[in-house]
């Protein structure tokens, strides 16, 4: 009976710490700079892909600047529109918001 009350309250931990990890890996980090991201460089969008939806190429703060990170494919979530990376500017800074899925 102590061996099952034990296999029980890991199974427990395990399955808590399942439902935990998504929440902690979806986290995201606030961007807020000073300078503000050079123009977006033109990109040329390549022909169409069945099940994939292109993100454009943005402005990414890395180690103190603005690094151009290009567009590329990402697959298809039906029932979503995928909203591309932007900054906008919040008083004096810029506030970026990473691309992600929005129904």
């Amino acid at each position: 009976m102590r061996i099952k009350v034990k296999a029980l309250i890991a199974t427990l931990i395990v399955a808590a710490s399942a439902i935990a990890l998504p929440a902690v890996s979806m986290a995201g980090v606030l961007i807020d700079v000073d300078i503000a991201p050079p123009v977006a460089r033109v990109e040329v969008m390549p022909p169409p892909r069945i099940g994939y939806v292109w993100a454009p190429g943005f402005w990414e703060w890395r180690d103190g600047a603005h690094v151009w990170v290009g567009g590329h494919w990402i697959g298809e979530r039906r029932g979503y529109h995928w909203v591309s990376d932007h900054w906008d500017q919040v008083g004096p800074r810029w506030h970026h918001t990473r691309g992600h899925w929005e129904r």
